[in-house]
């Protein structure tokens, strides 16, 4: 089994507690359902938000799927002029036999943006 990577972005509609979290969970169910990812077979997840995202720590969504021993971390993205802004990227670690090609990244709502090659 190999180490592979999943990449996933999605923005939200409001600064709060409520619509970060479930965004947050929104995209972090696509991205596991898509690439047949089991919890048990991650090995981490790194979740970035842009600054304007302060209510809640992304991370905290992933608790609440039932990830309780899944190595998380928050931090925050990079501030670059013309950026996207209120979005929350992840990166997904998991082992997989899947090949690089077969990786199915989601990029959701304003996030589509970033990586129109992704969105068939």
């Amino acid at each position: 089994m190999k180490v592979r990577g999943i990449r996933g972005a999605i923005t939200v509609n409001s600064n709060t507690k409520e619509e970060v979290i479930n965004a947050t969970k929104e995209l972090l169910q696509e991205m596991i359902k898509e690439n047949e990812v089991a919890i048990d077979d991650i090995c981490f997840i790194l979740f970035s938000a842009t600054e304007d995202i302060d209510a809640a720590f992304p991370a905290q969504a992933a608790r609440e799927l039932g990830m309780e021993n899944v190595p998380l971390l928050d931090f925050a993205q990079m501030k670059v002029k013309g950026a996207l802004k209120s979005c929350i990227r992840i990166l997904m670690v998991f082992n997989s036999d899947k090949k690089l090609e077969e990786i199915k990244h989601i990029y959701l709502r304003e996030a589509k943006r970033l990586r129109p090659d992704l969105n068939f």
